[in-house]
Order: C-alpha cells, then sequence, then structure tokens
C-alpha cells in the first residue's frame, strides 16, 4: 500500500522539514472537525484514529494512522480550509508538525513536486470513496465485511488457522468503522463465528474464510493501496 515512505525522495525531504515536534496524549485530540487547518502532520509514534461523526451523532472511523503516515492532507489547498475529520490519539506518541503556508511556498517552487503531492491526497480520497460506496451499497453487513477485509490486508498474518488480524480490537472499535452500533457488530460477528467464517480470541480476530466475505458484498479486488485501513 502506498503511504509517506513511499513518496519521492525529494518530497519526503520537503515534508520532513517540519517546524516542531508535538507530543501526543492518548484520549485527546490532534485536531477535530470544524477547526481551521494550518498544520499537516507526519506520525512519528504512536496510533490515531481519523473519523467523521455523522448527522445522527455515531461515529465513523475511516483511518487509522500510525509511524510514516500523514495525517490532515485533505484539507490542504483550500480557501479558508477546516479540517473534515476529528484525529484522535489511540495510543501516546509524537507527530511531526508542517506548517500548510510554509508547505504551499515550497511546493510553488517546484509543480512537479506539487503534483506528486496531489496525486497521493487523490489516492486517500478514493480510499476513503470506497468505504462510503460498500456502506452505502451493502448497509451495515457491507460496512463490516469490508472492514474486515481491509483490516486483514493492512494488519492480516497467515497462519494455519487462516488470516490473523494482530491488532485488538473491541466491538465497539468495529462498529466505528462501519458506522454502526455495537449491538449489531456483535449479532454480525456471532453469525459468521457460527458459521465458522472467523474466531475471535481476546479481542483478536481471525479470518477463517477471506473468500466468503469478499463473496458476500461482491468485492471487486481492488489494489492493496486503496483497500486498506491506513
Amino acid at each position: 500500500m502506498q503511504s509517506f515512505t513511499e513518496l519521492s525522495e525529494e518530497l519526503k525531504e520537503i515534508l520532513l522539514m517540519a517546524h516542531h515536534k508535538r507530543k501526543i496524549i492518548k484520549g485527546t485530540f490532534l485536531y477535530q472537525e470544524g477547526m481551521h487547518a494550518n498544520e499537516l502532520f507526519i506520525v512519528e509514534s504512536g496510533l490515531i484514529q481519523v473519523s467523521k461523526i455523522v448527522p445522527d451523532g455515531r461515529e465513523l472511523t475511516l483511518r487509522m494512522c500510525s509511524k510514516g503516515d500523514l495525517i490532515g492532507e485533505l484539507s490542504l489547498f483550500c480557501l479558508s480550509p477546516k479540517y473534515m475529520m476529528n484525529a484522535k490519539v489511540i495510543e501516546s506518541g509524537e507527530v511531526l508538525v508542517i506548517f500548510k503556508d510554509e508547505l504551499e511556498e515550497k511546493l510553488e517552487q517546484n509543480h512537479q513536486l506539487a503534483l506528486e503531492l496531489m496525486k497521493w491526497i487523490s489516492l486517500q480520497y478514493r480510499k476513503t470513496q470506497t468505504k462510503f460506496r460498500d456502506l452505502v451499497l451493502h448497509g451495515k453487513k457491507g460496512a463490516l465485511y469490508s472492514t474486515l477485509i481491509r483490516l486483514a490486508n493492512s494488519y492480516g498474518e497467515l497462519s494455519r488457522e487462516g488470516i490473523t488480524i494482530k491488532v485488538p480490537l473491541t466491538n465497539q472499535e468495529l462498529a466505528n468503522f462501519c458506522g454502526t452500533s455495537r449491538e449489531v457488530v456483535n449479532r454480525m460477528l456471532g453469525e459468521l463465528r457460527k458459521i465458522g467464517i472467523l474466531s475471535i480470541d481476546k479481542g483478536i480476530i481471525t479470518i477463517h474464510s477471506l473468500s466468503y466475505l469478499k463473496k458476500e458484498i461482491d468485492c471487486e479486488n481492488c489494489p492493496l493501496d486503496i483497500c486498506n485501513i491506513e
């Protein structure tokens, strides 16, 4: 999957000319929806959940960002930009802080690098669009099944039992990825366990039949740089 580490060395050098580092504390927000967007962040350590609050008050998790990930990029290059998402710290760590105005000034001097960054930002839009597509076209089941597929692509390890997702998740956290309630996720996971599609041990999910999940939602087998949770 494409990440900050796969950008060109020249663009990475520009992005890494950060103004300063900032410590991030578990349970706090790096930024919240509606705040003025004048900073871009590169995760040095820790884990950050990027989410959107939908009109009825539910939370929809769109990305889980860890070391090397770029955050806040969707608000760049807009007049009077505001953050469109919430970025909550799940695990404490540090981020590099880049001022938007300084970055834009550097990119104005090198149009090729500006184009490269815009292509990278476009990829992030495509990821978000596919997640909303799954939710709209296939409902709650599609949202859960596609989330499990993305988690397998991002954090899965092959084992004799299938694909083990090496990140412990609560049912509430899964529900946030799906934009639904914990009770609905409990029921759907229970059904999948009953027919042997997956098993759960202390929050660790092992998928025994990824092909079943893909078939149920007419999976288009998108490339891994699109079909991931990051």
